[in-house]
């Protein structure tokens, strides 16, 4: 047999492979467990004519690279969207970022007081050591703010206490954030190049939704030969001296190749080893937890609705989390004025009540909590549709650095032609533009002989093995369309 790279999912790390070994002409395989779409998470959905993603899909990046990989993937272009996102607490919204003006007047005088006395205690005596999620907020915003902005939202995603949480998650997706640079931007504005990566406040984004430019990027693979093959979850990856030789699927269809792109959890890539790998690493595997999402998806009235792209839904008393207006993305998104799809986001076990529940009694529950929350009549909800999405978050518990570490020593020395990747296949809870790159520069690892460290693509600095990254603005592609209201 020739060279055949077989792609073991078809989320953005896996379609970045594929298109990158299609355009270099290699022979290319995808295997999708999901038997409708391409995309992973970031596929994109239609109901009653309106299109829809699993949650907020923002297209940004600081490197030149995967701008231009986008551009490619998507000819007709990306779009320009002003970021508008608010975090719902006690029948309030405050702008996120956190302003601090606004947020200080919302909770008012006391509180107020209080939260700045608490930032300024955790300024002068930090916690040492700094190792939690509870612990980096505090040290950055005291205890009133972490109690009222920070800890429901948090311990809804993960379902752990955010003092069993590592601080890495902090570190990454909100970093530069904290009431010392509220304070310096109220003050001074805000400075070119500074701030939270995760909180830029405009991003590209396919007009007809995040899932248009991995459709488009599929279908560039397929006209250059490859293959997909959906509806074959990979149950097993058959090795033998230092190389695996095959993946097997739930089916029993074999798919034999030269090189290997994972993109499946480190916990179910170890399980479906043949022969199995040491204890020691069986154990490191099971070890690594995710949380699953649930997805609600209700079309509603436009008019009661909330001006947002997303909401952060801080209220103990409700299950829902974050809840997206997909309307407030792109206008082409909606086939009308009057409705639009928003989805409720809830995050959960497999083996806890909530994900148990049948469609019906899933959908009832959005629609009460959007009335409850005051954002909308039940009754306003004409249609809906429930998405499962297992795995869906990598969990950073105290231990995952160290079990993370253990497998990654364990791959790369005994299987010398599987390349991890991706959010799942790395246990990394990375950006799209993240997840892309580790799908780049598995390729040159294969084709290059390159040694890239792939996962320590999950940093927000740059992407140090091809410095890439520019000082530019990163929305320099020209604008097409306009975002919706």
């Amino acid at each position: 047999m020739g060279e055949r790279h077989v792609i073991v999912g078809a989320g953005p790390a896996g379609l970045t492979a594929a298109w990158l070994l299609a355009r270099r002409n290699k022979e290319v395989l995808l295997l999708e467990q999901d038997p409708r779409a391409a995309g992973g998470l970031a596929r994109t959905m239609e109901l009653q004519g309106h299109r829809y993603d699993l949650g907020p899909h923002r297209f940004y990046t600081k490197s030149d690279e995967i701008q231009e990989m986008w551009r490619e993937m998507l000819p007709e272009g990306l779009m320009e969207v002003k970021r508008r996102t608010r975090v719902f607490y006690e029948g309030k919204f405050y702008s996120y970022p956190l302003s601090l003006g606004e947020t200080l007047r919302g909770i008012g005088p006391r509180r107020a007081a209080r939260a700045l006395c608490d930032c300024l205690g955790a300024r002068l005596s930090p916690r040492r050591p700094e190792a939690s999620f509870e612990d980096w907020v505090v040290n950055r915003f005291g205890r009133e703010l972490y109690e009222t902005f920070f800890r429901t939202y948090t311990e809804k995603v993960w379902g752990v206490p955010c003092a069993e949480l590592d601080k890495d998650w902090a570190a990454q997706r909100i970093r530069g954030l904290s009431l010392v640079e509220m304070l310096r931007k109220a003050v001074l504005g805000p400075l070119r190049g500074r701030g939270a990566r995760s909180l830029v406040d405009r991003f590209l984004y396919p007009r007809l939704g995040a899932g248009q430019l991995w459709e488009s990027a599929l279908d560039d693979v397929l006209r250059r030969g490859g293959r997909i093959e959906t509806g074959e979850p990979v149950v097993r990856v058959r090795h033998r001296a230092g190389r695996v030789e095959c993946v097997e699927s739930a089916s029993g269809r074999s798919f034999a190749g030269t090189h290997f792109y994972l993109t499946m959890t480190l916990r179910n890539l170890v399980r479906a080893l043949d022969p199995p790998p040491p204890p020691e690493v069986l154990t490191a595997g099971e070890a690594l937890r995710h949380r699953d999402l649930i997805t609600a998806v209700l079309i509603v009235e436009r008019q009661s609705l909330f001006p947002d792209q997303w909401i952060y839904v801080h209220a103990p008393d409700v299950r829902v989390a974050r809840i997206t207006n997909y309307a407030n993305w792109s206008e082409d998104m909606c086939p009308d004025s009057r409705t639009t799809a928003i989805g409720m986001e809830y995050f959960c076990a497999r083996d806890d009540g909530l994900f148990g529940l049948d469609d019906s009694s899933l959908l009832a529950l959005a629609r009460q909590e959007l009335e409850h929350l005051g954002l909308s009549h039940a009754k306003a909800a004409a249609g809906g549709r429930v998405h499962r999405s297992l795995d869906a978050y990598p969990v950073y518990d105290a231990a995952y650095r160290r079990n993370r570490e253990i497998l990654k020593r364990w791959i790369g020395a005994a299987l010398a032609n599987a390349y991890p990747a991706g959010r799942k296949g790395l246990h990394n809870y990375n950006s799209q533009d993240h997840a892309m790159m580790t799908g780049v520069l598995s390729v040159r690892n294969a084709l290059d002989g390159a040694r890239h460290d792939v996962w320590s693509v999950n940093t927000l600095e740059e992407y140090a093995e091809e410095g890439t990254l520019a000082a530019r603005d990163p929305l320099r592609a020209p604008r097409r369309g306009t975002p919706g209201n």
